[in-house]
Protein backbone atom coordinates (compact mmCIF):
# COMPACT_ATOMS: atom_id res chain seq x y z
CA UNK A 1 0.00 0.00 0.00
CA UNK A 2 0.93 3.13 -1.51
CA UNK A 3 1.82 5.69 2.12
CA UNK A 4 0.88 9.30 1.77
CA UNK A 5 4.12 10.51 2.12
CA UNK A 6 5.02 7.95 -0.77
CA UNK A 7 2.88 9.85 -3.00
CA UNK A 8 3.62 13.20 -2.02
CA UNK A 9 7.28 12.22 -3.21
CA UNK A 10 6.23 11.11 -6.38
CA UNK A 11 4.41 14.64 -7.01
CA UNK A 12 8.42 15.95 -6.15
CA UNK A 13 9.59 14.29 -8.81
CA UNK A 14 7.29 14.75 -11.52
CA UNK A 15 7.37 18.38 -10.29
CA UNK A 16 10.58 18.62 -11.17
CA UNK A 17 10.18 16.83 -14.54
CA UNK A 18 7.78 19.79 -15.03
CA UNK A 19 11.38 22.34 -14.10
CA UNK A 20 9.26 23.56 -10.89
CA UNK A 21 11.26 23.68 -7.91
CA UNK A 22 9.42 22.05 -5.07
CA UNK A 23 11.20 24.24 -2.43
CA UNK A 24 10.90 27.49 -4.14
CA UNK A 25 12.82 30.76 -3.81
CA UNK A 26 12.25 34.41 -1.97
CA UNK A 27 9.22 35.65 -3.02
CA UNK A 28 8.63 38.99 -1.81
CA UNK A 29 5.31 41.72 -1.86
CA UNK A 30 3.32 39.53 0.06
CA UNK A 31 0.20 41.26 2.31
CA UNK A 32 -0.60 39.83 5.67
CA UNK A 33 -4.13 38.43 4.64
CA UNK A 34 -5.88 40.09 7.97
CA UNK A 35 -4.55 43.69 6.15
CA UNK A 36 -6.45 42.17 3.14
CA UNK A 37 -9.22 41.35 5.22
CA UNK A 38 -9.59 44.28 7.15
CA UNK A 39 -9.09 46.78 4.21
CA UNK A 40 -11.34 44.89 1.76
CA UNK A 41 -13.65 47.87 1.09
CA UNK A 42 -10.92 49.75 -0.49
CA UNK A 43 -8.76 46.88 -2.17
CA UNK A 44 -11.97 44.87 -4.02
CA UNK A 45 -11.54 44.76 -7.43
CA UNK A 46 -7.60 45.66 -7.34
CA UNK A 47 -4.47 43.03 -7.40
CA UNK A 48 -3.58 41.54 -4.17
CA UNK A 49 -0.42 38.79 -3.36
CA UNK A 50 -0.52 36.61 -0.57
CA UNK A 51 1.43 33.81 0.84
CA UNK A 52 0.97 31.16 3.17
CA UNK A 53 0.15 27.28 3.66
CA UNK A 54 -2.86 25.38 2.37
CA UNK A 55 -5.02 24.50 5.18
CA UNK A 56 -8.15 23.82 2.17
CA UNK A 57 -7.88 22.30 -0.76
CA UNK A 58 -11.50 21.36 -2.99
CA UNK A 59 -10.43 20.40 -6.49
CA UNK A 60 -13.11 20.68 -9.48
CA UNK A 61 -10.47 19.40 -11.70
CA UNK A 62 -10.20 23.21 -14.41
CA UNK A 63 -10.79 24.83 -10.62
CA UNK A 64 -9.94 24.80 -7.46
CA UNK A 65 -10.42 27.07 -4.08
CA UNK A 66 -8.20 26.79 -1.30
CA UNK A 67 -7.57 28.39 1.62
CA UNK A 68 -4.52 30.22 2.47
CA UNK A 69 -3.24 30.75 6.19
CA UNK A 70 -0.06 33.24 7.27
CA UNK A 71 0.41 34.27 10.61
CA UNK A 72 -2.51 36.65 10.72
CA UNK A 73 -5.35 34.67 9.56
CA UNK A 74 -7.23 32.79 6.34
CA UNK A 75 -8.17 33.94 3.33
CA UNK A 76 -10.05 31.98 0.28
CA UNK A 77 -8.30 31.74 -3.27
CA UNK A 78 -9.97 30.68 -6.52
CA UNK A 79 -7.01 29.06 -9.10
CA UNK A 80 -8.61 28.57 -12.53
CA UNK A 81 -7.07 26.84 -14.84
CA UNK A 82 -7.80 30.29 -18.03
CA UNK A 83 -6.66 32.23 -15.60
CA UNK A 84 -3.25 30.71 -14.52
CA UNK A 85 -2.01 29.86 -17.87
CA UNK A 86 -1.40 26.40 -18.72
CA UNK A 87 2.20 25.70 -17.10
CA UNK A 88 1.14 26.86 -13.98
CA UNK A 89 -1.99 24.58 -13.88
CA UNK A 90 0.47 21.74 -14.82
CA UNK A 91 1.91 22.25 -11.52
CA UNK A 92 -0.99 22.92 -9.76
CA UNK A 93 -1.93 19.58 -10.50
CA UNK A 94 1.01 18.46 -7.99
CA UNK A 95 -0.47 20.77 -4.75
CA UNK A 96 -2.14 20.16 -2.00
CA UNK A 97 -3.09 20.40 1.65
CA UNK A 98 -0.01 21.19 3.87
CA UNK A 99 1.74 22.99 0.65
CA UNK A 100 3.07 26.67 0.95
CA UNK A 101 1.94 28.80 -2.15
CA UNK A 102 2.25 32.45 -2.77
CA UNK A 103 -0.94 33.86 -5.22
CA UNK A 104 -1.75 37.09 -6.74
CA UNK A 105 -4.95 37.93 -7.76
CA UNK A 106 -7.90 40.25 -8.20
CA UNK A 107 -10.05 40.50 -4.54
CA UNK A 108 -13.58 40.09 -4.52
CA UNK A 109 -16.86 37.95 -3.49
CA UNK A 110 -17.32 34.21 -5.01
CA UNK A 111 -21.14 33.31 -5.70
CA UNK A 112 -21.67 32.59 -1.99
CA UNK A 113 -20.42 35.84 -1.05
CA UNK A 114 -17.15 34.79 0.68
CA UNK A 115 -14.17 37.03 -0.05
CA UNK A 116 -11.60 35.40 -2.51
CA UNK A 117 -8.36 36.24 -4.59
CA UNK A 118 -9.20 35.10 -8.18
CA UNK A 119 -5.62 34.24 -8.75
CA UNK A 120 -3.77 35.20 -11.65
CA UNK A 121 -0.83 33.45 -10.88
CA UNK A 122 0.26 30.83 -8.23
CA UNK A 123 3.95 29.89 -7.20
CA UNK A 124 5.10 27.13 -5.42
CA UNK A 125 6.63 27.84 -2.13
CA UNK A 126 6.91 24.58 -0.15
CA UNK A 127 6.25 21.00 -1.02
CA UNK A 128 4.73 19.56 2.50
CA UNK A 129 5.74 15.32 2.32
CA UNK A 130 3.92 14.66 5.09
CA UNK A 131 -0.07 15.45 6.00
CA UNK A 132 -1.64 18.05 8.31
CA UNK A 133 -3.91 16.32 11.36
CA UNK A 134 -6.45 14.24 9.84
CA UNK A 135 -9.15 16.59 10.77
CA UNK A 136 -8.49 20.38 10.12
CA UNK A 137 -8.49 21.85 13.80
CA UNK A 138 -9.01 18.09 14.98
CA UNK A 139 -5.53 17.76 16.66
CA UNK A 140 -7.17 17.28 20.61
CA UNK A 141 -4.26 14.82 22.00
CA UNK A 142 -2.36 16.67 24.55
CA UNK A 143 0.67 14.64 24.30
CA UNK A 144 0.70 15.19 20.46
CA UNK A 145 -0.22 18.83 20.57
CA UNK A 146 2.55 19.71 23.11
CA UNK A 147 5.62 17.21 21.37
CA UNK A 148 4.65 18.69 17.94
CA UNK A 149 3.67 22.14 18.35
CA UNK A 150 4.02 22.89 15.19
CA UNK A 151 1.20 20.88 14.01
CA UNK A 152 -0.94 22.52 17.32
CA UNK A 153 -0.50 25.53 16.10
CA UNK A 154 -0.95 25.10 12.50
CA UNK A 155 -3.98 22.80 13.49
CA UNK A 156 -5.86 25.18 16.26
CA UNK A 157 -5.70 29.00 15.43
CA UNK A 158 -6.16 29.85 18.91
CA UNK A 159 -3.22 28.38 20.11
CA UNK A 160 -1.31 30.61 17.92
CA UNK A 161 -2.67 33.69 18.85
CA UNK A 162 -1.77 32.77 23.00
CA UNK A 163 1.72 32.53 21.73
CA UNK A 164 1.38 35.59 19.86
CA UNK A 165 -0.43 36.94 22.63
CA UNK A 166 2.16 35.79 24.85
CA UNK A 167 5.21 37.88 23.08
CA UNK A 168 3.25 40.73 22.84
CA UNK A 169 2.90 40.46 26.98
CA UNK A 170 6.99 40.20 27.36
CA UNK A 171 7.45 42.84 25.00
CA UNK A 172 4.88 45.50 26.84
CA UNK A 173 6.17 43.88 29.99
CA UNK A 174 10.25 45.41 28.98
CA UNK A 175 8.54 48.49 27.41
CA UNK A 176 6.92 49.49 31.02
CA UNK A 177 10.08 48.47 32.63
CA UNK A 178 12.16 50.81 30.44
CA UNK A 179 10.21 53.30 30.19
CA UNK A 180 10.74 53.38 34.12
CA UNK A 181 14.39 53.54 34.16
CA UNK A 182 14.90 50.00 34.48
CA UNK A 183 18.05 48.14 32.27
CA UNK A 184 17.89 45.11 31.04
CA UNK A 185 20.82 42.80 31.16
CA UNK A 186 22.28 39.36 30.47
CA UNK A 187 23.96 37.25 33.20
CA UNK A 188 25.30 33.77 33.06
CA UNK A 189 22.89 30.60 32.92
CA UNK A 190 26.23 28.39 34.76
CA UNK A 191 27.12 29.16 37.90
CA UNK A 192 29.81 27.85 40.42
CA UNK A 193 27.84 28.16 43.31
CA UNK A 194 23.64 27.36 43.11
CA UNK A 195 22.08 30.56 44.77
CA UNK A 196 19.41 33.39 44.99
CA UNK A 197 16.52 31.02 45.43
CA UNK A 198 15.45 27.66 47.72
CA UNK A 199 15.34 24.74 44.49
CA UNK A 200 17.13 22.25 43.59
CA UNK A 201 19.53 23.07 40.89
CA UNK A 202 20.58 20.78 37.30
CA UNK A 203 24.26 19.96 37.58
CA UNK A 204 26.48 20.07 34.13
CA UNK A 205 29.93 19.70 33.62
CA UNK A 206 32.20 21.67 31.65
CA UNK A 207 35.01 19.79 30.07
CA UNK A 208 38.07 22.06 29.35
CA UNK A 209 37.59 23.63 32.92
CA UNK A 210 36.88 19.95 34.52
CA UNK A 211 34.65 21.00 36.84
CA UNK A 212 30.69 20.78 37.21
CA UNK A 213 28.41 23.89 37.18
CA UNK A 214 25.09 24.61 37.99
CA UNK A 215 21.97 25.91 35.70
CA UNK A 216 21.11 28.88 37.28
CA UNK A 217 17.65 28.77 39.42
CA UNK A 218 17.64 32.60 39.77
CA UNK A 219 19.16 35.50 38.53
CA UNK A 220 19.43 37.51 41.70
CA UNK A 221 23.09 37.85 42.41
CA UNK A 222 24.55 38.88 39.65
CA UNK A 223 21.97 41.44 39.22
CA UNK A 224 22.64 42.61 42.82
CA UNK A 225 26.17 42.89 41.83
CA UNK A 226 25.60 45.30 39.11
CA UNK A 227 23.09 47.24 41.00
CA UNK A 228 25.74 48.14 43.21
CA UNK A 229 28.59 48.16 40.61
CA UNK A 230 25.97 51.34 39.30
CA UNK A 231 23.29 50.11 37.44
CA UNK A 232 20.69 51.33 40.15
CA UNK A 233 17.69 49.88 38.42
CA UNK A 234 18.21 46.70 36.67
CA UNK A 235 16.42 44.05 35.35
CA UNK A 236 16.75 40.29 33.21
CA UNK A 237 14.26 38.33 31.79
CA UNK A 238 16.09 34.91 30.94
CA UNK A 239 15.37 31.03 31.05
CA UNK A 240 16.01 29.62 34.84
CA UNK A 241 15.99 25.39 35.49
CA UNK A 242 14.82 23.62 38.64
CA UNK A 243 15.09 20.24 39.13
CA UNK A 244 12.19 19.98 41.04
CA UNK A 245 8.42 18.29 40.03
CA UNK A 246 6.30 19.20 37.06
CA UNK A 247 2.72 19.72 36.76
CA UNK A 248 -0.28 22.64 36.32
CA UNK A 249 2.09 25.20 37.58
CA UNK A 250 5.55 24.22 37.35
CA UNK A 251 7.50 23.31 34.51
CA UNK A 252 11.86 22.45 35.04
CA UNK A 253 12.98 25.11 32.81
CA UNK A 254 10.92 28.23 32.68
CA UNK A 255 11.00 32.49 32.17
CA UNK A 256 11.71 34.54 35.11
CA UNK A 257 11.34 38.28 35.46
CA UNK A 258 13.74 39.28 38.59
CA UNK A 259 14.80 43.07 39.00
CA UNK A 260 16.07 45.24 41.23
CA UNK A 261 15.86 49.42 42.34
CA UNK A 262 18.23 50.84 44.24
CA UNK A 263 17.63 52.89 47.17
CA UNK A 264 13.52 51.47 47.27
CA UNK A 265 12.22 48.66 49.20
CA UNK A 266 9.17 46.58 49.43
CA UNK A 267 6.65 49.61 49.16
CA UNK A 268 8.30 50.53 45.95
CA UNK A 269 7.97 46.64 44.47
CA UNK A 270 4.32 46.34 45.71
CA UNK A 271 3.38 49.90 43.69
CA UNK A 272 5.70 48.51 40.76
CA UNK A 273 4.26 45.16 40.98
CA UNK A 274 0.12 46.17 40.96
CA UNK A 275 0.63 48.89 38.70
CA UNK A 276 2.41 47.18 36.17
CA UNK A 277 0.28 43.57 36.40
CA UNK A 278 -3.09 45.53 36.24
CA UNK A 279 -1.86 48.15 32.80
CA UNK A 280 -1.13 44.51 31.08
CA UNK A 281 -4.39 43.13 31.88
CA UNK A 282 -6.06 45.92 31.00
CA UNK A 283 -4.01 46.35 27.63
CA UNK A 284 -4.13 42.34 26.51
CA UNK A 285 -7.22 41.28 28.84
CA UNK A 286 -8.90 44.23 28.07
CA UNK A 287 -9.56 45.34 32.17
CA UNK A 288 -8.40 44.75 35.49
CA UNK A 289 -11.35 41.66 36.11
CA UNK A 290 -10.47 38.72 34.07
CA UNK A 291 -11.31 35.13 32.91
CA UNK A 292 -9.66 31.91 34.16
CA UNK A 293 -11.20 28.85 33.68
CA UNK A 294 -14.99 29.58 35.37
CA UNK A 295 -13.66 32.22 37.34
CA UNK A 296 -13.36 36.14 37.55
CA UNK A 297 -9.79 37.03 38.63
CA UNK A 298 -9.96 40.91 40.12
CA UNK A 299 -6.49 42.55 39.72
CA UNK A 300 -7.76 45.90 40.60
CA UNK A 301 -5.39 48.02 42.48
CA UNK A 302 -4.65 48.65 45.35
CA UNK A 303 -3.83 45.20 45.93
CA UNK A 304 -5.05 43.52 49.64
CA UNK A 305 -2.25 43.15 52.10
CA UNK A 306 -2.48 40.01 54.03
CA UNK A 307 -0.41 38.06 56.99
CA UNK A 308 1.38 35.41 55.99
CA UNK A 309 1.01 33.76 59.95
CA UNK A 310 -2.85 35.41 59.65
CA UNK A 311 -3.94 33.41 57.34
CA UNK A 312 -2.19 29.83 58.73
CA UNK A 313 -4.56 30.49 61.80
CA UNK A 314 -7.33 32.05 59.72
CA UNK A 315 -7.25 29.21 57.04
CA UNK A 316 -4.92 26.19 58.64
CA UNK A 317 -5.73 27.15 62.69
CA UNK A 318 -2.29 26.66 63.54
CA UNK A 319 1.12 29.04 64.25
CA UNK A 320 4.20 27.99 63.38
CA UNK A 321 5.97 26.92 66.11
CA UNK A 322 4.73 23.58 66.91
CA UNK A 323 6.23 20.95 64.45
CA UNK A 324 4.20 18.23 65.51
CA UNK A 325 1.18 20.12 64.53
CA UNK A 326 2.39 21.35 61.41
CA UNK A 327 2.96 17.40 61.04
CA UNK A 328 -0.69 16.40 61.86
CA UNK A 329 -1.99 19.00 59.33
CA UNK A 330 -0.52 17.70 56.80
CA UNK A 331 -1.16 13.80 57.61
CA UNK A 332 -4.90 15.23 57.23
CA UNK A 333 -3.96 16.26 53.63
CA UNK A 334 -2.42 13.01 52.79
CA UNK A 335 0.67 14.11 53.11
CA UNK A 336 3.41 12.52 54.74
CA UNK A 337 5.70 14.68 56.66
CA UNK A 338 8.41 11.83 56.93
CA UNK A 339 11.95 14.08 57.37
CA UNK A 340 10.78 17.67 56.78
CA UNK A 341 12.30 20.40 58.33
CA UNK A 342 10.45 23.47 60.11
CA UNK A 343 10.11 25.64 56.83
CA UNK A 344 9.29 23.06 54.87
CA UNK A 345 6.77 21.85 56.92
CA UNK A 346 5.40 25.70 57.30
CA UNK A 347 5.67 26.65 53.89
CA UNK A 348 3.75 22.88 52.72
CA UNK A 349 1.12 23.69 55.26
CA UNK A 350 0.35 27.26 53.96
CA UNK A 351 -0.01 25.96 50.00
CA UNK A 352 -2.23 22.77 50.85
CA UNK A 353 -4.10 25.51 53.51
CA UNK A 354 -4.21 28.98 52.67
CA UNK A 355 -3.44 29.20 48.46
CA UNK A 356 -6.66 27.99 47.75
CA UNK A 357 -8.38 30.92 48.95
CA UNK A 358 -5.72 33.31 47.24
CA UNK A 359 -7.99 32.96 44.02
CA UNK A 360 -10.04 35.99 43.11
CA UNK A 361 -8.10 38.72 43.98
CA UNK A 362 -5.14 39.54 43.65
CA UNK A 363 -3.18 40.02 47.44
CA UNK A 364 0.17 40.22 48.63
CA UNK A 365 0.86 38.17 51.50
CA UNK A 366 3.43 39.87 54.06
CA UNK A 367 5.47 38.48 56.55
CA UNK A 368 6.98 34.87 56.22
CA UNK A 369 9.43 33.58 58.62
CA UNK A 370 12.50 34.54 57.93
CA UNK A 371 14.59 31.50 57.60
CA UNK A 372 12.52 31.22 54.40
CA UNK A 373 14.58 34.14 52.76
CA UNK A 374 17.77 34.36 53.94
CA UNK A 375 18.66 37.72 51.52
CA UNK A 376 15.59 39.48 53.05
CA UNK A 377 15.88 42.68 55.33
CA UNK A 378 14.41 41.50 58.62
CA UNK A 379 11.47 43.50 59.71
CA UNK A 380 13.01 46.05 62.40
CA UNK A 381 9.66 46.22 64.72
CA UNK A 382 9.04 41.88 64.16
CA UNK A 383 12.20 40.10 64.92
CA UNK A 384 12.14 36.55 63.12
CA UNK A 385 10.18 37.43 59.92
CA UNK A 386 11.07 39.19 56.60
CA UNK A 387 10.29 42.73 54.99
CA UNK A 388 8.25 40.64 52.41
CA UNK A 389 5.89 39.82 50.39
CA UNK A 390 4.81 37.05 47.99
CA UNK A 391 1.93 38.11 45.34
CA UNK A 392 -0.95 35.25 44.79
CA UNK A 393 -4.05 35.31 42.62
CA UNK A 394 -5.57 31.90 41.29
CA UNK A 395 -4.37 30.02 44.17
CA UNK A 396 -0.51 30.25 42.91
CA UNK A 397 2.34 32.87 43.50
CA UNK A 398 2.58 34.92 40.81
CA UNK A 399 6.09 36.48 42.13
CA UNK A 400 7.58 37.91 45.32
CA UNK A 401 9.91 40.67 46.56
CA UNK A 402 11.83 42.21 49.41
CA UNK A 403 13.55 44.80 51.01
CA UNK A 404 16.91 43.55 50.18
CA UNK A 405 19.53 42.50 52.67
CA UNK A 406 22.35 44.98 52.38
CA UNK A 407 24.57 44.48 56.09
CA UNK A 408 27.27 42.12 54.48
CA UNK A 409 27.74 41.00 58.28
CA UNK A 410 24.39 39.37 58.79
CA UNK A 411 24.41 37.96 54.73
CA UNK A 412 26.98 36.18 55.61
CA UNK A 413 25.75 34.68 59.14
CA UNK A 414 22.62 34.09 57.10
CA UNK A 415 24.54 31.84 54.33
CA UNK A 416 26.20 29.85 56.70
CA UNK A 417 23.18 28.61 58.40
CA UNK A 418 21.59 28.08 54.82
CA UNK A 419 24.71 26.16 53.70
CA UNK A 420 24.74 24.13 57.13
CA UNK A 421 21.46 23.10 57.23
CA UNK A 422 19.58 23.42 53.80
CA UNK A 423 19.21 20.10 51.23
CA UNK A 424 18.60 22.24 48.62
CA UNK A 425 22.50 24.16 49.44
CA UNK A 426 24.02 21.33 47.38
CA UNK A 427 27.95 22.90 47.51
CA UNK A 428 28.07 23.59 50.68
CA UNK A 429 29.92 26.35 49.83
CA UNK A 430 29.42 30.42 51.00
CA UNK A 431 29.24 32.51 47.42
CA UNK A 432 32.04 34.85 48.57
CA UNK A 433 32.58 36.44 45.63
CA UNK A 434 29.01 37.92 46.32
CA UNK A 435 30.19 38.56 49.80
CA UNK A 436 33.39 40.37 48.80
CA UNK A 437 30.58 42.48 46.72
CA UNK A 438 28.41 43.56 49.23
CA UNK A 439 31.45 44.66 51.62
CA UNK A 440 32.25 47.11 48.89
CA UNK A 441 29.11 48.64 50.24
CA UNK A 442 25.16 47.76 48.94
CA UNK A 443 22.44 50.22 48.62
CA UNK A 444 19.08 50.02 50.12
CA UNK A 445 17.06 47.87 47.46
CA UNK A 446 13.72 46.54 46.99
CA UNK A 447 13.80 43.49 44.82
CA UNK A 448 11.11 41.75 43.05
CA UNK A 449 10.73 38.31 40.54
CA UNK A 450 8.00 36.96 38.65
CA UNK A 451 7.04 34.02 36.68
CA UNK A 452 6.83 35.17 33.26
CA UNK A 453 4.70 32.03 32.10
CA UNK A 454 2.17 32.48 35.22
CA UNK A 455 1.68 35.92 34.30
CA UNK A 456 0.70 34.83 31.04
CA UNK A 457 -1.31 31.98 31.94
CA UNK A 458 -3.63 34.91 33.69
CA UNK A 459 -3.44 37.49 31.12
CA UNK A 460 -4.28 34.52 28.61
CA UNK A 461 -6.65 32.33 30.26
CA UNK A 462 -4.83 29.07 30.49
CA UNK A 463 -4.55 27.16 33.64
CA UNK A 464 -2.03 24.90 32.60
CA UNK A 465 1.72 26.05 31.81
CA UNK A 466 1.75 23.78 29.41
CA UNK A 467 -0.47 25.96 27.38
CA UNK A 468 1.75 28.91 27.45
CA UNK A 469 5.76 26.76 26.77
CA UNK A 470 5.91 26.46 23.47
CA UNK A 471 8.04 23.33 24.09
CA UNK A 472 7.46 21.87 27.81
CA UNK A 473 9.53 19.06 28.89
CA UNK A 474 7.96 15.60 28.23
CA UNK A 475 8.46 12.07 29.31
CA UNK A 476 10.40 10.30 26.95
CA UNK A 477 8.54 8.77 24.09
CA UNK A 478 8.14 4.92 24.09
Amino acid sequence: MVTEREERLKHVDELRALKVDPYGKRFDGASAVQSIVDGFASLETKAVTVAGRIVRHNNFGKATFVHLQDSTGRIQAYVKKDAVGDAAHAMWQHVGLGDFIGVTGTLGKSKTGEMTIFATAVTLLSKALLPLPEKFHGLTDAETRYRQRYLDMISNREVLETFLKRSRIISSLRRRLDDRGYVEVETPTMHAIAGGAHARPFVTHHNTLNRDLFMRIALEIPLKKLMLGGIEKVYEIGRVYRNEGVDTNHNPEFTLLELYHAYGDLRTMMELVETVVSDLAKEVAGGTKIPYGERTLDLTPPWPREDYVGLLQKHAGVGIGDLDVLRAKLREKHIEPGGMQRIDLIDKVFSEYCEPHLYERATFVCGQPLEMTPLCRELPDRPGFADRFEGFVAGMELGNAYTELNDPIVQRRRLLDQAGGDAMAQTGKLDEDFLTAMEHGMQPAGGFGMGIDRLVMLLTNKPNIREIILFPLLREEA
